[in-house]
């Protein structure tokens, strides 16, 4: 089945990225209501106006995966990729992938220079690590014990235009 993008939130979505979130395992509760809070936030004041930009992929009238995406403060031309995210039971198949490249051309479109993203240093996420070399983001910086002891922030970025 093909995947397809689409940039609309929907009332529907705001649960869907609560149960997307949750089947990956990755994430605690309070880092699920995050998520939650932010396409509540974009689905309400608008993708504009709050500055939080979601992208959904979708597999017939299923959603699969989304991305979230936003100008990063008092800078010019950067933004941070906030969220991306698949259903675990469609990992695999390519979502993630897409979702990164038409974040991309969404970005490029916006004049966007560059796209830092942030993650955890642990084994678990050692996947997700290698998933955003493999899209061609280099690793821009370490912050030692960050979000735990034991745990680093890693700092990746990409050259956009």
């Amino acid at each position: 089945m093909e995947i397809l993008i689409r940039k609309i939130i929907t009332a529907n979505d705001l649960d869907r990225v609560r149960q997307i979130t949750l089947s990956t395992g990755f994430f605690r509760d309070d880092e699920v209501e995050v998520a939650v809070e932010l396409v509540t936030e974009a689905f309400m004041k608008g993708q504009e106006q709050s500055g939080y930009f979601f992208l959904f992929s979708m597999m017939g009238d299923h959603t699969t995966g989304y991305v979230c995406y936003g100008p990063t403060p008092c800078t010019m031309g950067t933004y941070d990729l906030y969220w991306i995210v698949v259903d675990n039971n469609y990992r695999g198949n390519g979502t993630g992938k897409m979702l990164m490249q038409q974040t991309e051309k969404e970005l490029i479109a916006r004049k966007a220079r560059k796209l830092y993203i942030e993650t955890s240093s642990t084994e678990k996420y050692l996947p997700t690590r290698n998933f955003y070399e493999n899209c061609g983001y280099i690793e821009e910086a370490r912050l030692k014990d960050f979000y735990s002891n034991g745990d680093d922030k890693v700092i990746y970025s990409k050259v956009l235009i």
